[in-house]
């Protein structure tokens, strides 16, 4: 099974052990999982503030 990290260092999609551990995130399945993943955390990070602001009572409802 291939696997692709993206590289902190270089930013970019790599394959195999290119950069040390600590400069990469990963695996990925793919190299488009692997090159899109800000987008998934930031959408996660914005679900999570929206979820903190009902628990608080601050949504706009």
């Amino acid at each position: 099974m291939t696997e692709y990290w993206w590289c902190l260092t270089h930013g970019r999609v790599e394959q195999g052990d290119v950069c040390k551990a600590e400069d990469r995130l990963g695996p990925y399945p793919d190299a488009a999982a692997a090159a899109t993943w800000r987008e998934r955390h930031d959408q996660r990070e914005e679900n999570w503030e929206e979820e903190d602001r009902r628990w608080h009572g601050e949504d706009d409802d």
